[in-house]
């Protein structure tokens, strides 16, 4: 199962990734835009497209925010219910949903 160093090793891997924060939580940052915090808990939210989260709500991976902030993409995930490779699909949707479009042409 993954862990919160391994967020954090597939995150900083994704192209142009810095580490950022966010109201003094740990943000990883992709033009200026942030796709993932890292929480309490072992928890960190992730920014994914809205049709991406109900399939993954449905499967009960992941767990949308509550309010107003769960209406634009934000979702809860726990690294240690997942496989290292599973994070880092998610980590990737994430990234995808707000990286420069430049980059989405990048393996």
């Amino acid at each position: 199962m993954a862990d919160l160093a391994d967020l954090h090793r597939l995150a900083l891997a994704l192209p142009e990734v810095q580490e950022g924060d966010d109201h003094g939580q740990l943000a990883f940052v992709v033009g200026k835009k942030i796709f993932c915090t890292v929480g309490e808990a072992g928890r960190c939210t992730l920014r994914l497209d809205p049709e991406d989260r109900h399939n993954l709500e449905e499967a009960e991976i992941v767990q949308a925010v509550p309010g107003y902030w769960g209406t634009k993409g934000w979702t809860h995930v726990w690294p240690a219910g997942l496989t290292e490779d599973r994070l880092a699909v998610l980590l990737r949707l994430a990234w995808a949903g707000v990286a420069p479009k430049r980059l989405l042409t990048r393996p």
